[in-house]
């Protein structure tokens, strides 16, 4: 994924808001671009996370039996500290690096 290459800030930014709606000179069309591209990235950031963690996972899940593995720790800080997928559609869209189409009449 291209977010940990990226230099996204962890934190929120303020924003103005014409230059969210520059691209499509309606501020809620925005919006709803960005939130969709945030979602995309969630579901991939969750199938990544889901993939690393499956190595872990033990056929026999007791409580007796639940230990501490470092490498899974470690896995599991490495993406809270990501930038959150909200930050990372907007800065996207903001570069133009998300792809978007006005619907046509036909299709609305």
């Amino acid at each position: 994924m291209e977010i940990k290459k990226n230099a996204i800030p962890n934190n929120t930014v303020t924003r103005k808001l014409t230059d969210l709606d520059e691209k499509t000179g309606n501020i809620y069309e925005s919006v709803v671009i960005i939130s969709k591209r945030a979602n995309q990235i969630g579901v991939d950031m969750k199938q990544e996370l889901t993939r690393k963690l499956a190595d872990f996972s033990s056929t026999t899940d007791s409580l007796e039996e639940t230990f501490e593995n470092r490498e899974q720790i470690e896995i599991s800080r490495y993406y809270e500290r990501l930038p959150k997928p909200s930050l990372v559609a907007t800065e996207e869209f903001l570069e133009d690096k998300v792809y978007f189409r006005e619907a046509s009449p036909e299709q609305a």
